[in-house]
């Protein structure tokens, strides 16, 4: 019993000066914190006492692989793993080591490079700037007609910068505008011209009023559009209903539909695409004139409504982004027989996969979200390829024995084409941010260049 109260008195102690027991003679010679740290004379740490991390900022463009210890503060008869005087390589942090008697403190040092960069610019909540870093230069187009004299930008900075004209203030733009971004030592000067588009060449449409309230894996793909395609636009699907939108110069067409825990049948597609459907007449006009189509995810069951066969996909499903699943190995779809169609060049392939796409890495968070056909006898009306082409009047273009997973309605002088992609793979936002790593998910971009340029060449 007596050895279990000294334990507890111990425990208390170690708790209340904030450090580890070093052997089992406890002797509390006094407290084990490091209270200030001083790099190159100038450089002075940020000390974090709970979560134990010094950061020390330093210039942007500064070396820190042999940067010199000036001051050090340690509480009373503390002795510390560095010293002052002493060289430390910090191109990766560093643990120090506080000890005090029996007991010590470990503290993680690193420094940070002053960083000023902008990283996104919205106008008036709904048009998003084309950031190009190598220039400084930032383009925002706007729908004719509006104000260029009074539009509020919405700015985010890396982390710590701040910016000026600040976020939020009304600004001029009859005339580009410099933004000029500092942190610490760091400072960069941006140019933003704002410019009135009267017609997009390439739209991304949906059902949110603007951009910024898309879903995560609508926003993902929309934003990569607008930073990616010359001339591209965001509109709702009011907006086209509203004849809001000049249809005259636009190629292409992009709706990414997604919708959590799936869309399974017309019921429900027409239950969560109301205002899709309201403007269809618009669309099934601009695709009987010659405009192209790009359909993905829950968007593959639009052709159905602006004039092609009274066919949907027959096999859907999807999960939620917050339970979306970790795969555990890149995942990929089947283009046997297919690998010379245009959306599956300059692909990243595995060199013993040669008819398979891998779209996402191991670690990588996806819901899944799958809209396709099955194929054969057991179920679904396509007992086979030749009954899905007849049926539907598509081609298909990917897919293993028992589905199409992407298909298309070729251009003819009756309407644009089409490119579906139904297929679970193909997915722009994991619910974790960059989680595993970023290799063949990068093909998800590059089918979608594909499709653009094969549905808009001349």
């Amino acid at each position: 019993m007596k050895t279990n109260k000294v334990l507890a008195l111990c425990l208390l102690l170690s708790a209340f000066v904030g450090c580890n027991k070093k052997d089992d003679s406890f002797n509390l010679a006094g407290e084990c914190n490091l209270s200030a740290l001083t790099l190159d004379d100038n450089y002075a740490g940020v000390i974090d006492q709970t979560r134990r991390t010094i950061i020390v900022a330093i210039p942007e463009t500064y070396d820190e692989q042999d940067m010199t210890i000036t001051s050090l503060t340690l509480s009373e008869g503390a002795t510390a793993s560095i010293k002052t005087g002493e060289h430390l390589n910090l191109i990766a942090p560093l643990q120090i080591r506080v000890t005090n008697g029996n007991v010590f403190r470990e503290y993680t040092l690193s420094v940070k490079h002053d960083e000023a960069r902008i990283l996104t610019f919205i106008i008036n909540g709904q048009y998003t700037g084309v950031i190009n870093e190598s220039t400084k230069t930032i383009s925002v187009q706007v729908p004719v007609g509006t104000n260029l004299a009074s539009l509020t930008p919405a700015i985010t900075t890396t982390e710590g910068a701040s910016v000026t004209p600040a976020s939020g203030v009304p600004c001029d733009f009859t005339s580009p505008v410099a933004f000029t971004v500092t942190c610490g030592t760091a400072s960069y000067t941006y140019t933003v011209t704002v410019t009135e588009m009267a017609a997009p060449h390439a739209l991304y449409v949906g059902m949110a009023a603007t951009q910024q309230q898309l879903n995560p894996e609508e926003l993902a793909a929309c934003s990569w559009l607008m930073s990616t395609v010359e001339k591209a636009a965001y509109a709702s699907f009011s907006d086209l209903a509203a004849g809001q939108v000049d249809l005259s110069e636009c190629k292409i067409i992009w709706w990414h539909l997604h919708k959590d825990g799936g869309i399974d049948g017309k019921g429900q597609f027409e239950a969560n695409a109301s205002e899709a459907l309201a403007a269809v007449d618009v669309i099934k006009q601009y695709y009987q004139a010659g405009g192209a189509l790009l359909l993905t995810r829950y968007a593959t069951y639009l052709p159905a409504y602006i004039g092609e066969a009274d066919c949907v996909p027959n096999n859907c499903w999807g999960q939620n982004e917050a339970d979306a699943e970790t795969v555990g190995n890149p995942w990929e779809f089947s283009i046997a027989g297919h690998t010379d169609h245009a959306l599956w060049q300059n692909l990243l392939m595995k060199a013993d996969a040669p008819e398979n796409v891998f779209t996402c890495d191991a670690g990588y968070r996806i819901t899944n979200s799958t809209a396709q056909y099955h194929i054969g006898t057991d179920w679904g009306g396509y007992d086979n390829r030749e009954m899905f082409r007849s049926k539907t009047g598509a081609i298909d273009i990917a897919g293993g024995a028992d589905a199409v997973v992407a298909w298309e309605y070729p251009a003819s002088a009756e309407h644009g084409g089409i490119i579906c992609i139904g297929s679970g793979c193909y997915d722009w936002y994991s619910v974790a941010g960059d989680a595993g790593t970023e290799y063949y998910h990068a093909n998800v971009a590059k089918i979608t260049e594909n499709a653009i340029n094969y549905l808009t060449a001349d």
